[in-house]
């Protein structure tokens, strides 16, 4: 049965996301990073939940991986299909669709991935349950995701501050990036996880330069400038008020953004 209150709120998060594709380039190093913490093998079967443009399932594929890439938006799958004919790697399966509501035969993959996607499903346990299902017995999962303790998860917050408050029952994204909650989340169906660390390196001239190119292209930050538009001086307030947040991250013309990767087997 389908519950409203998510349909619209990943309606909004469909729409938000679309202009996420310059942003996603960044993150082409993560997406190595946890390929290899993955340990994708040739002939391994893939799936890439939230892949936006790509960058992990194309990764995984020129590991000689046979790789399926699923999203909400498809605005970045037309760009991941843009990435896979210039990489000549693949051929990757693209599908628009639902984490939360995975197209797949049970027993489907041995490895279950995502990047900063996964994360977003607004129910962590009907998320979590779909990639175990759709995996082998003794398959993997593996996932980057923002802890909330560091830039990216305090950014979230502080979006959300400024922002109608999601459907009563959504998880905040930035509690996957806690250990003790992955660790209790993924108990049922898998092994003791594994973890590992890392810091994404954003370049930028000056935190104004930040904010700009924010306001371009993290959806969620886009619609809020776009609600204060007519209010100058409530946006900017939220103006100063996200450079101070982002000021102790910037240094050496980079911002630093920490990350977590997780991996377990699946039981």
């Amino acid at each position: 049965m389908t519950d409203d209150r998510f349909a619209e709120f990943k309606n909004q998060q469909r729409e938000a996301w679309s202009s996420f594709a310059p942003t996603a380039a960044l993150t082409t190093p993560i997406a190595g990073h946890l390929v290899r913490f993955a340990s994708i093998s040739p002939g391994e079967k893939v799936l890439d939940v939230g892949c936006g443009t790509g960058v992990v399932a194309i990764t995984a594929a020129r590991r000689g991986a046979k790789v399926s890439g699923l999203d909400l938006t498809l605005a970045l799958l037309e760009h991941a299909r843009q990435n896979e004919k210039i990489a000549e790697c693949g051929p990757i399966e693209w599908i628009e669709g639902d984490g939360e509501n995975l197209p797949y035969p049970d027993g489907s993959f041995d490895v279950v991935v995502s990047q900063f996607g996964h994360m977003f499903a607004p129910r962590a346990d009907v998320a979590i349950a779909e990639m175990r299902r759709v995996l082998k017995p003794g398959g993997r999962i593996a996932f980057a995701t923002w802890p909330p303790e560091h830039f990216v998860g305090r950014f979230f917050a502080f979006v959300g501050w400024h922002s109608p408050p999601p459907p009563e029952g959504a998880a905040p994204p930035p509690l996957w990036g806690l250990v003790p909650v992955v660790t209790e989340r993924l108990s049922d169906g898998f092994d003791q996880p594994f973890f590992e660390r890392g810091v994404m390196r954003v370049p930028a001239l000056s935190l104004p330069h930040l904010w700009e190119y924010m306001t371009q292209s993290i959806g969620p930050l886009q619609k809020l400038t776009e609600r204060l538009a007519a209010e100058p001086e409530k946006l900017a307030a939220v103006r100063r008020e996200m450079l101070e947040l982002a000021e102790p991250y910037f240094f050496d013309n980079i911002m630093h953004q920490d990350y977590l990767l997780t991996r377990a087997q699946a039981r």
